[in-house]
This record gives structure tokens, sequence and C-alpha cells, in this order.
């Protein structure tokens, strides 16, 4: 995913380091985030679903609807993330039509290979 390109100059971030949860399965959330540079480990019920690295997105479904987390993300490695909340995703969105896109596939993905555990 190039979603990288669009944040790859953003000074808005957060960073963790290794073995960091950065948002718990089960919690409320209101924040997605891009990978800048590491990568971050998607886990649900403690098992490492998905690896997303620079790039990569996570935690979108929590701009979708006001269910809880259903996923763990934690830093595989030390990693620096930006946060987008449903404001600044609106504005990504508006001058890059193509990002919503790319957050759609890769829900769409996911949800694939969830539905082929079950």
């Amino acid at each position: 995913m190039a979603a990288v390109n669009i944040f790859k100059n953003e000074t808005d971030v957060v960073s963790f380091t290794a073995g960091e949860v950065i948002c718990k399965e089960g919690e409320p959330g209101d924040t997605m985030y891009v990978v800048q540079v590491g990568e971050v480990d998607i886990l649900v019920d403690d098992k490492v679903m998905e690896t997303a690295g620079p790039g990569g997105v996570f935690g979108e479904m929590a701009l979708i609807d006001t269910s809880q987390r259903s996923a763990t993300a934690m830093a595989k490695t030390d990693c620096t993330l930006v946060p987008l909340d449903e404001t600044k995703f609106k504005i990504v969105v508006h001058n890059t039509p193509f990002f919503a896109i790319q957050v759609m596939r890769v829900m769409a993905d996911r949800l694939r290979r969830m539905n082929e555990l079950v």
C-alpha cells in the first residue's frame, strides 16, 4: 500500500518502542494509524494475524463505527505512526481520494482472510 507516500513527511506522529501496545482489542477507539517507520503486529485473541509495515494502516474500523477495537496492535519494532482521527481522515480523503480506496482494500483483504479462518 502506498499510503506512506502521502504521509512520509508528516510531522504529527507518535512513536512506540518494540513490544509496546498501541491499542487493545475490546477497548473503544477513535483513531486509525498509518505506519511511517517500523512494523506493527495486529493480533486477535493474542495471535498475530498480520504485520503492518511502512505505508500500512490499522485501526481504520474505529473511524467507521463506534464499536470496540476488533484487534490489538503491538509494536513489533520501534515504530513511528501517523495518527488519524475522523477529522484528519476526512481531510486526507478530500485531498487524496484514492487513500479511501486503499483503506477499503485493506479492510476487504482482512475480512477475506478472517473468513478463511472461520
